[in-house]
Protein backbone atom coordinates (compact mmCIF):
# COMPACT_ATOMS: atom_id res chain seq x y z
CA UNK A 1 0.00 0.00 0.00
CA UNK A 2 1.35 3.45 -0.92
CA UNK A 3 0.16 6.78 0.43
CA UNK A 4 1.26 10.31 -0.36
CA UNK A 5 1.33 13.50 1.68
CA UNK A 6 2.91 16.92 1.82
CA UNK A 7 4.84 16.26 5.03
CA UNK A 8 5.73 12.94 6.62
CA UNK A 9 6.68 13.20 10.32
CA UNK A 10 8.68 10.44 11.97
CA UNK A 11 8.09 10.66 15.72
CA UNK A 12 5.00 11.24 17.84
CA UNK A 13 6.55 12.85 20.91
CA UNK A 14 5.74 16.37 22.04
CA UNK A 15 7.72 17.92 19.18
CA UNK A 16 6.32 15.62 16.51
CA UNK A 17 2.72 16.08 17.63
CA UNK A 18 3.17 19.87 17.74
CA UNK A 19 4.62 19.78 14.23
CA UNK A 20 1.66 17.70 13.01
CA UNK A 21 -0.77 20.23 14.50
CA UNK A 22 1.19 23.16 13.04
CA UNK A 23 1.34 21.88 9.48
CA UNK A 24 -2.15 20.43 9.69
CA UNK A 25 -3.43 23.86 10.71
CA UNK A 26 -1.87 25.25 7.52
CA UNK A 27 -4.06 22.90 5.49
CA UNK A 28 -1.21 20.60 4.48
CA UNK A 29 -1.64 16.85 4.27
CA UNK A 30 0.38 15.30 7.09
CA UNK A 31 1.17 11.72 8.06
CA UNK A 32 2.77 11.24 11.50
CA UNK A 33 3.98 7.86 12.78
CA UNK A 34 5.43 6.59 16.04
CA UNK A 35 6.21 2.96 16.94
CA UNK A 36 5.24 3.45 20.60
CA UNK A 37 1.71 4.64 21.39
CA UNK A 38 1.89 7.43 23.99
CA UNK A 39 0.77 6.92 27.58
CA UNK A 40 -1.72 9.64 28.47
CA UNK A 41 -2.59 8.75 32.08
CA UNK A 42 -0.60 10.21 34.98
CA UNK A 43 -0.25 7.14 37.19
CA UNK A 44 -0.01 4.44 34.53
CA UNK A 45 3.27 2.50 34.37
CA UNK A 46 5.61 4.06 31.84
CA UNK A 47 4.02 7.51 31.96
CA UNK A 48 6.46 10.29 31.11
CA UNK A 49 6.76 12.23 34.36
CA UNK A 50 8.97 14.91 32.85
CA UNK A 51 7.42 18.31 32.26
CA UNK A 52 7.76 20.89 29.51
CA UNK A 53 8.00 24.61 30.16
CA UNK A 54 6.70 26.48 27.13
CA UNK A 55 8.41 29.87 26.95
CA UNK A 56 6.67 32.94 25.50
CA UNK A 57 7.45 32.36 21.77
CA UNK A 58 6.28 28.76 22.08
CA UNK A 59 3.03 29.82 23.75
CA UNK A 60 2.32 32.10 20.79
CA UNK A 61 2.70 29.15 18.42
CA UNK A 62 0.42 26.93 20.53
CA UNK A 63 -2.26 29.63 20.44
CA UNK A 64 -2.05 29.92 16.65
CA UNK A 65 -2.53 26.19 16.08
CA UNK A 66 -5.44 25.65 18.44
CA UNK A 67 -3.56 23.93 21.26
CA UNK A 68 -3.28 26.61 23.93
CA UNK A 69 -7.02 26.68 24.65
CA UNK A 70 -6.73 23.01 25.59
CA UNK A 71 -3.61 23.48 27.71
CA UNK A 72 -3.91 26.76 29.58
CA UNK A 73 -6.16 25.50 32.39
CA UNK A 74 -3.59 22.80 33.21
CA UNK A 75 -0.52 25.06 33.09
CA UNK A 76 1.45 26.60 35.95
CA UNK A 77 2.95 30.01 35.21
CA UNK A 78 6.69 30.55 35.64
CA UNK A 79 7.05 34.12 36.89
CA UNK A 80 10.44 33.88 38.60
CA UNK A 81 13.51 31.78 37.78
CA UNK A 82 15.38 31.36 41.08
CA UNK A 83 18.99 30.20 41.22
CA UNK A 84 20.15 28.86 44.57
CA UNK A 85 23.77 28.01 45.31
CA UNK A 86 24.03 25.43 48.08
CA UNK A 87 27.69 24.59 47.49
CA UNK A 88 28.92 25.39 50.96
CA UNK A 89 29.98 22.99 53.69
CA UNK A 90 26.32 22.10 54.36
CA UNK A 91 23.62 21.48 51.69
CA UNK A 92 21.72 24.65 52.58
CA UNK A 93 21.14 27.79 50.49
CA UNK A 94 23.93 30.36 50.78
CA UNK A 95 23.21 32.53 47.72
CA UNK A 96 19.72 33.08 46.25
CA UNK A 97 19.14 35.15 43.11
CA UNK A 98 15.76 35.79 41.45
CA UNK A 99 15.30 36.51 37.75
CA UNK A 100 11.81 38.05 37.48
CA UNK A 101 9.94 38.08 34.19
CA UNK A 102 8.49 41.49 35.08
CA UNK A 103 11.94 42.98 34.40
CA UNK A 104 11.54 42.30 30.67
CA UNK A 105 7.87 41.49 30.00
CA UNK A 106 4.29 41.76 31.19
CA UNK A 107 3.96 37.99 30.83
CA UNK A 108 5.56 35.13 32.77
CA UNK A 109 8.70 33.51 31.37
CA UNK A 110 6.57 30.52 30.44
CA UNK A 111 4.08 27.89 31.52
CA UNK A 112 4.81 24.38 32.76
CA UNK A 113 2.83 21.24 31.89
CA UNK A 114 3.40 17.51 32.44
CA UNK A 115 4.37 15.57 29.31
CA UNK A 116 1.75 12.83 29.74
CA UNK A 117 -0.98 15.50 29.77
CA UNK A 118 0.51 17.31 26.77
CA UNK A 119 0.31 14.13 24.75
CA UNK A 120 -3.31 13.61 25.77
CA UNK A 121 -4.41 17.09 24.72
CA UNK A 122 -2.33 17.11 21.54
CA UNK A 123 -3.82 13.82 20.40
CA UNK A 124 -7.29 15.25 21.03
CA UNK A 125 -6.46 18.31 18.90
CA UNK A 126 -5.15 16.16 16.04
CA UNK A 127 -8.43 14.25 15.84
CA UNK A 128 -10.03 17.57 14.84
CA UNK A 129 -7.73 17.96 11.82
CA UNK A 130 -9.00 15.76 9.01
CA UNK A 131 -5.85 16.31 6.95
CA UNK A 132 -3.61 14.80 9.66
CA UNK A 133 -3.19 11.01 9.58
CA UNK A 134 -1.73 9.86 12.91
CA UNK A 135 -0.47 6.26 12.92
CA UNK A 136 0.55 5.05 16.37
CA UNK A 137 2.26 1.69 16.73
CA UNK A 138 3.88 2.14 13.31
CA UNK A 139 7.46 3.25 12.72
CA UNK A 140 10.01 3.66 9.97
CA UNK A 141 11.39 0.33 8.78
CA UNK A 142 15.15 -0.14 9.04
CA UNK A 143 16.83 2.49 6.81
CA UNK A 144 13.82 2.56 4.49
CA UNK A 145 14.30 6.12 3.25
CA UNK A 146 14.71 6.79 -0.47
CA UNK A 147 15.06 10.35 -1.72
CA UNK A 148 15.37 12.15 -5.00
CA UNK A 149 15.18 15.80 -5.98
CA UNK A 150 11.37 16.03 -6.12
CA UNK A 151 10.14 13.65 -3.38
CA UNK A 152 11.01 11.04 -0.77
CA UNK A 153 9.71 7.56 -0.06
CA UNK A 154 9.63 6.03 3.41
CA UNK A 155 9.01 2.37 4.16
CA UNK A 156 7.07 1.64 7.34
CA UNK A 157 7.02 -1.28 9.75
CA UNK A 158 3.51 -2.26 8.61
CA UNK A 159 4.92 -2.79 5.07
CA UNK A 160 3.27 0.36 3.69
CA UNK A 161 5.17 3.07 1.79
CA UNK A 162 4.73 6.83 2.09
CA UNK A 163 5.64 9.33 -0.61
CA UNK A 164 6.17 12.87 0.69
CA UNK A 165 7.48 16.23 -0.40
CA UNK A 166 9.26 16.60 2.94
CA UNK A 167 10.33 14.08 5.58
CA UNK A 168 10.59 15.66 9.02
CA UNK A 169 12.65 13.75 11.58
CA UNK A 170 11.26 14.25 15.10
CA UNK A 171 12.26 10.73 16.11
CA UNK A 172 14.67 11.35 18.94
CA UNK A 173 18.35 11.27 19.72
CA UNK A 174 18.75 7.89 17.96
CA UNK A 175 16.79 9.09 14.93
CA UNK A 176 16.36 6.38 12.26
CA UNK A 177 15.64 9.07 9.65
CA UNK A 178 18.86 10.92 10.47
CA UNK A 179 20.81 7.68 10.25
CA UNK A 180 19.18 6.72 6.94
CA UNK A 181 19.93 10.18 5.55
CA UNK A 182 23.60 9.72 6.45
CA UNK A 183 23.82 12.87 8.60
CA UNK A 184 26.60 12.59 11.22
CA UNK A 185 26.11 13.56 14.84
CA UNK A 186 28.49 14.47 17.67
CA UNK A 187 27.67 13.38 21.23
CA UNK A 188 28.96 14.38 24.65
CA UNK A 189 28.29 12.04 27.57
CA UNK A 190 28.48 13.45 31.09
CA UNK A 191 28.14 10.29 33.12
CA UNK A 192 24.95 11.78 34.56
CA UNK A 193 21.35 10.66 34.82
CA UNK A 194 18.25 12.66 35.68
CA UNK A 195 15.44 11.59 37.97
CA UNK A 196 12.09 13.02 36.88
CA UNK A 197 9.01 12.92 39.11
CA UNK A 198 6.35 15.04 40.80
CA UNK A 199 6.35 16.10 44.45
CA UNK A 200 4.07 17.88 46.87
CA UNK A 201 5.30 20.22 49.60
CA UNK A 202 4.12 22.36 52.49
CA UNK A 203 5.10 25.82 51.23
CA UNK A 204 3.54 27.24 48.04
CA UNK A 205 5.85 27.62 45.06
CA UNK A 206 4.39 31.05 44.21
CA UNK A 207 5.09 30.41 40.50
CA UNK A 208 8.84 30.28 41.15
CA UNK A 209 11.00 27.78 39.25
CA UNK A 210 14.01 26.97 41.43
CA UNK A 211 17.38 25.47 40.48
CA UNK A 212 19.47 24.38 43.47
CA UNK A 213 23.16 23.92 42.63
CA UNK A 214 25.58 21.93 44.76
CA UNK A 215 27.41 19.15 42.89
CA UNK A 216 26.51 16.40 40.45
CA UNK A 217 24.07 18.61 38.54
CA UNK A 218 21.15 20.93 39.19
CA UNK A 219 18.18 20.01 41.37
CA UNK A 220 15.26 21.80 39.73
CA UNK A 221 11.74 22.28 41.08
CA UNK A 222 9.28 23.62 38.49
CA UNK A 223 5.73 24.73 39.45
CA UNK A 224 2.75 22.50 38.75
CA UNK A 225 -0.92 23.02 39.63
CA UNK A 226 -1.88 21.77 43.10
CA UNK A 227 -2.15 17.99 43.49
CA UNK A 228 -4.66 16.53 45.98
CA UNK A 229 -5.06 19.98 47.52
CA UNK A 230 -1.33 20.48 48.14
CA UNK A 231 1.27 22.66 46.40
CA UNK A 232 3.05 20.60 43.77
CA UNK A 233 6.17 20.83 41.63
CA UNK A 234 7.92 18.79 38.99
CA UNK A 235 11.39 17.70 40.05
CA UNK A 236 14.34 17.07 37.74
CA UNK A 237 17.28 15.87 39.83
CA UNK A 238 20.54 15.42 37.95
CA UNK A 239 23.34 13.40 39.51
CA UNK A 240 26.30 11.33 38.39
CA UNK A 241 25.08 7.99 37.09
CA UNK A 242 25.85 5.66 40.04
CA UNK A 243 24.40 8.12 42.57
CA UNK A 244 21.29 8.68 40.44
CA UNK A 245 20.73 4.92 40.18
CA UNK A 246 21.19 4.57 43.93
CA UNK A 247 18.58 7.29 44.54
CA UNK A 248 16.19 5.71 42.04
CA UNK A 249 16.35 2.43 43.97
CA UNK A 250 15.72 3.88 47.45
CA UNK A 251 12.57 3.05 49.36
CA UNK A 252 10.00 5.85 49.36
CA UNK A 253 10.73 7.20 52.85
CA UNK A 254 14.49 7.23 52.31
CA UNK A 255 14.07 8.87 48.91
CA UNK A 256 11.86 11.61 50.35
CA UNK A 257 14.46 12.30 53.04
CA UNK A 258 17.24 12.48 50.44
CA UNK A 259 15.41 14.88 48.15
CA UNK A 260 14.31 17.12 51.02
CA UNK A 261 17.93 17.38 52.16
CA UNK A 262 19.16 18.07 48.60
CA UNK A 263 16.54 20.81 48.19
CA UNK A 264 17.96 22.70 51.15
CA UNK A 265 14.50 22.61 52.70
CA UNK A 266 13.29 25.53 50.57
CA UNK A 267 9.69 24.22 50.45
CA UNK A 268 9.77 22.14 53.62
CA UNK A 269 9.53 18.33 53.45
CA UNK A 270 9.07 16.98 49.91
CA UNK A 271 6.65 14.11 49.36
CA UNK A 272 6.80 11.80 46.36
CA UNK A 273 3.61 12.28 44.33
CA UNK A 274 4.20 10.15 41.23
CA UNK A 275 6.23 7.34 39.77
CA UNK A 276 9.97 7.93 39.47
CA UNK A 277 11.60 7.86 36.04
CA UNK A 278 15.30 8.05 35.15
CA UNK A 279 17.00 9.33 31.99
CA UNK A 280 20.60 9.53 30.72
CA UNK A 281 21.99 13.04 30.19
CA UNK A 282 23.89 13.90 27.01
CA UNK A 283 24.55 16.79 24.66
CA UNK A 284 24.24 16.07 20.96
CA UNK A 285 24.18 18.03 17.73
CA UNK A 286 23.76 16.98 14.10
CA UNK A 287 26.32 18.19 11.57
CA UNK A 288 23.47 19.47 9.39
CA UNK A 289 19.75 19.99 9.85
CA UNK A 290 18.97 19.16 6.22
CA UNK A 291 19.41 16.42 3.67
CA UNK A 292 17.74 15.69 0.36
CA UNK A 293 14.00 16.12 1.10
CA UNK A 294 14.78 15.69 4.83
CA UNK A 295 14.73 18.16 7.74
CA UNK A 296 15.91 17.33 11.26
CA UNK A 297 14.09 18.83 14.22
CA UNK A 298 14.03 18.49 18.00
CA UNK A 299 16.19 15.71 19.49
CA UNK A 300 16.98 14.33 16.05
CA UNK A 301 18.86 17.62 15.53
CA UNK A 302 19.99 18.61 19.04
CA UNK A 303 19.91 17.32 22.61
CA UNK A 304 20.81 19.35 25.70
CA UNK A 305 20.71 18.70 29.45
CA UNK A 306 17.43 19.84 31.06
CA UNK A 307 18.59 23.29 32.16
CA UNK A 308 16.74 26.57 31.66
CA UNK A 309 13.78 25.05 29.76
CA UNK A 310 15.79 25.15 26.54
CA UNK A 311 15.25 21.68 25.06
CA UNK A 312 11.75 21.70 23.61
CA UNK A 313 11.77 25.45 23.12
CA UNK A 314 14.78 25.06 20.82
CA UNK A 315 12.74 22.42 19.00
CA UNK A 316 9.79 24.74 18.58
CA UNK A 317 12.21 27.38 17.33
CA UNK A 318 13.08 24.87 14.58
CA UNK A 319 9.40 24.40 13.86
CA UNK A 320 8.61 28.11 13.65
CA UNK A 321 11.43 28.70 11.13
CA UNK A 322 10.32 25.77 8.98
CA UNK A 323 6.68 26.88 9.11
CA UNK A 324 7.64 30.41 8.02
CA UNK A 325 9.72 29.09 5.12
CA UNK A 326 6.79 26.97 3.95
CA UNK A 327 4.44 29.93 4.22
CA UNK A 328 6.81 31.99 2.07
CA UNK A 329 7.11 29.33 -0.63
CA UNK A 330 4.20 26.87 -0.31
CA UNK A 331 4.82 25.43 -3.77
CA UNK A 332 8.40 24.51 -2.89
CA UNK A 333 7.94 22.37 0.22
CA UNK A 334 11.07 20.35 0.87
CA UNK A 335 13.17 21.58 -2.04
CA UNK A 336 16.92 22.10 -1.69
CA UNK A 337 16.70 25.90 -1.43
CA UNK A 338 14.13 25.77 1.37
CA UNK A 339 16.03 23.18 3.38
CA UNK A 340 19.34 24.98 2.97
CA UNK A 341 17.68 28.16 4.27
CA UNK A 342 16.33 26.16 7.24
CA UNK A 343 19.80 24.88 8.12
CA UNK A 344 21.36 28.34 7.85
CA UNK A 345 18.64 29.93 9.98
CA UNK A 346 18.93 27.45 12.85
CA UNK A 347 22.33 25.75 12.99
CA UNK A 348 24.47 28.57 14.38
CA UNK A 349 21.98 29.45 17.14
CA UNK A 350 21.62 25.79 18.06
CA UNK A 351 25.39 25.36 18.38
CA UNK A 352 25.66 28.45 20.61
CA UNK A 353 22.91 27.15 22.91
CA UNK A 354 24.29 23.60 23.01
CA UNK A 355 27.72 24.91 24.03
CA UNK A 356 26.26 27.35 26.56
CA UNK A 357 24.14 24.71 28.25
CA UNK A 358 27.10 22.32 28.24
CA UNK A 359 29.09 24.93 30.17
CA UNK A 360 26.25 25.51 32.65
CA UNK A 361 25.93 21.79 33.26
CA UNK A 362 29.64 21.28 33.80
CA UNK A 363 29.65 24.22 36.21
CA UNK A 364 26.74 22.72 38.14
CA UNK A 365 28.55 19.37 38.39
CA UNK A 366 31.54 20.86 40.22
CA UNK A 367 32.61 18.89 43.30
CA UNK A 368 35.69 20.67 44.78
CA UNK A 369 34.64 23.30 47.31
CA UNK A 370 36.90 26.11 45.93
CA UNK A 371 35.37 25.72 42.47
CA UNK A 372 31.87 25.79 43.93
CA UNK A 373 32.84 29.04 45.67
CA UNK A 374 33.93 30.48 42.31
CA UNK A 375 30.60 29.43 40.82
CA UNK A 376 28.73 31.28 43.56
CA UNK A 377 30.86 34.39 43.08
CA UNK A 378 30.21 34.30 39.33
CA UNK A 379 26.45 34.08 39.87
CA UNK A 380 26.52 37.09 42.18
CA UNK A 381 28.65 39.09 39.74
CA UNK A 382 26.35 38.45 36.78
CA UNK A 383 23.23 39.18 38.80
CA UNK A 384 24.58 42.48 40.14
CA UNK A 385 24.74 43.99 36.62
CA UNK A 386 21.14 44.81 35.57
CA UNK A 387 21.87 45.08 31.79
CA UNK A 388 23.61 41.68 31.85
CA UNK A 389 20.79 40.17 33.89
CA UNK A 390 18.15 41.40 31.44
CA UNK A 391 20.17 40.22 28.44
CA UNK A 392 20.51 36.74 29.93
CA UNK A 393 16.76 36.55 30.50
CA UNK A 394 16.01 37.68 26.94
CA UNK A 395 18.47 35.16 25.51
CA UNK A 396 16.84 32.45 27.57
CA UNK A 397 13.48 33.29 26.04
CA UNK A 398 14.96 33.27 22.55
CA UNK A 399 13.84 36.83 21.85
CA UNK A 400 17.32 38.22 21.34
Amino acid sequence: MADSCDIFISGGGIAGLTAAATFGSLGLNVICVDPTPPITERDRKGADMRTTAFLQPAQNLLSEIGLWDRLQDHAAALQIMRIVDAGGAQPTPRIVRDFNASDISEQPFGWNLPNWLLRREMLARLTELENVDLRLGVGVANRQLFTRSDSAKVGLSDCSTITAKLVLACDGRNSPIREAAGIPVSTTRYGQKALALAVTHEKPHDNVSTEVHRSGGPFTLVPLPDHDGKPSSALVWMERGPRAQELFSLEKEAFEHAMTERSGGIYGPLTLASNRTIWPIISQSAARLDGERVALMAEAAHVVPPIGAQGLNMSLGDLIVLRDLINERPDAIGDAQMLSAYHKARHREIMIRVRGIDLLNRTSMLTPRPLRDLRAAGLSALYSLPPVRRTLMQMGLGVR
